[in-house]
This record gives structure tokens, C-alpha cells and sequence, in this order.
């Protein structure tokens, strides 16, 4: 089953690191946030990416094309016998990795578009390059099988960015929440369609999370997965260093995988 990652926005709440690279290859622990996302994607056995790229979208072609190099010890026989023996093997010897030219200016719906070409089968899988959680791919996957909806969006519940205060009357603080989270659901991503979706897709204007997912919940074909753990996306510095933190302590969630 394919799983596309949408990898062409310019990042620009994080300028600090898109200035020179594209969002999905800042790092954390070492590694670009993509190669996280496709880990746990790959923990649940989905190993077959399409990657829709724009902003800077030669240097992650750069990344996988350097992949093999870059993640084993090598040797080089230089001359006109020119080869390369690669030794030892690296944990991703079977990513399939598809890596298409989705344009600079696409909105994300127009991406998915561009793409459907490479998308095989009825069922298949869209996130985006910047969010990480420890999902249970293979339940979300359950969930939308059993629905027989056309598409299916992981929901969260949100954090307040603010501390919640309830003051009596007189100006009594009697609760004091820092950062709660809401009670509604929101939107992150890790979405699973069918090839029906792409009738709802347009141009390079369409942007996926207005009129296609909009048209979709009016029709009774959107479906909401509920995720109860661990979702972090990384849209500021501070959301990036938070990350960090958590991959450089030892506590991250999203790693499923073993070492």
C-alpha cells in the first residue's frame, strides 16, 4: 500500500531552518523529521512511499540518491572500473521510495492530484512532512476498512496554548489549568483515502483540507479515526526544539522501532 508524504510547503513559521533546507529534512536526533515519519510507518509494515516534493525538493532527491552512502561504510575503486561495495546493511534496505516533482507553489490538495499516477491499489495512505505520533497505523488502517467510507482523518485533542484560569467573583483564582486540552477534536493528518478522492482533487489551486475534505464531511463519506496518545507536529522553532529534547532524552514517543 502506498503511503504518501507531502513534503512541498516552504516552512516559513520555522524560517530558522527551512531558510536553507526543506521542513522535512530539519533534524531531529540526527535524522530529518521525514526519515522519523517513514519509520513509523514502516514499523506497521508500509514501506512503499510517494513523496511530493516542492520547496527545495532537489536536496531530499540529494538525501535518498546519497541514501546508501551516506548510512553504510563504503568502499570506492576508482578508474575506469569505476564501482562502489557497500558493507554492512542499513534498516531500511526494502524503502521504496517514488520521489515526484509536485511544484513550488502546489497547495496540497493539487500535490495529491499530481500523483496519481503512482498511487496503485483502491486504499491508500496520505500525511504530511512534518507531523510525528506514536499511531497505530495498523488500526487506523482497521478502522477505515470497516467504515467503507471514502476517506478517514486522524483526529487529537488539542492543547490550549494558554493556561485556563476560573475566577469567582471577586477575583478568586479557584482553578488553575496549565495548557489543557480542549474538548474537541482537530485534524492531524495521517489520513487514509480511496482512489475516489482524486474525483474530488482539481487543480494545483486545490487545496485538500478546504473544498475536497469540506465536500467530503457534507457527504457523509469523511470519517474520523480517534487518537488518544502522542501527536507533536514541528511548525516553529520551539516545536522543533521540543522534539529534539524529547529524541535526545530518550523519551520519544514516536519511536516504535528498535534501534
Amino acid at each position: 500500500m502506498k503511503v504518501v508524504i507531502l513534503c512541498g510547503g516552504l516552512g516559513t513559521r520555522l524560517r530558522e531552518e527551512t531558510e536553507f533546507r526543506p521542513k522535512p529534512l530539519v533534524s531531529v536526533g540526527g535524522r530529518p523529521i521525514l526519515w522519523h515519519i517513514m519509520k513509523i510507518y514502516a514499523h506497521h509494515g508500509f514501506r512503499d512511499f510517494v513523496l511530493c516534493l516542492g520547496y527545495r525538493g532537489n536536496m531530499i532527491k540529494e538525501y535518498f540518491l546519497n541514501y546508501e552512502a551516506m548510512n553504510n561504510d563504503f568502499t570506492v575503486c576508482l578508474g575506469c572500473r569505476n564501482h562502489v561495495k557497500y558493507h554492512g546493511a542499513h534498516r531500511e534496505q526494502d524503502f521504496h521510495v517514488t520521489l515526484a516533482d509536485t511544484g513550488l507553489d502546489t497547495m496540497t490538495g493539487g500535490r495529491l492530484k499530481r500523483v496519481e499516477k503512482y498511487v496503485d491499489g483502491d486504499t491508500f495512505m496520505v500525511t504530511y512532512g512534518d507531523g510525528t505520533a506514536d499511531l497505530d497505523v495498523r488500526a487506523l488502517l482497521e478502522f477505515h476498512e470497516a467504515h467503507g467510507r471514502l476517506a478517514t482523518v486522524t483526529t487529537v485533542r488539542p492543547s490550549s496554548r494558554f493556561g485556563l484560569v476560573e475566577v469567582a467573583q471577586g477575583g478568586t483564582v479557584t482553578q488553575f489549568a496549565e495548557k489543557p486540552q480542549s474538548d474537541g477534536w482537530a485534524s492531524a493528518g495521517f489520513f487514509i483515502f480511496n482512489r475516489g478522492i482524486f474525483d474530488y482533487l482539481q487543480d494545483d489551486d486545490c487545496l485538500l483540507e478546504r473544498e475536497p475534505l469540506e465536500r467530503l464531511a457534507r457527504e457523509g463519506q469523511l470519517m474520523a479515526y480517534r487518537h488518544h496518545g502522542f501527536f507533536y507536529a514541528m511548525d516553529t522553532y520551539r516545536e522543533f526544539k521540543y522534539l529534539n529534547d524529547l529524541w535526545d532524552s530518550g523519551q520519544a514517543p514516536w519511536k516504535m522501532w528498535g534501534e
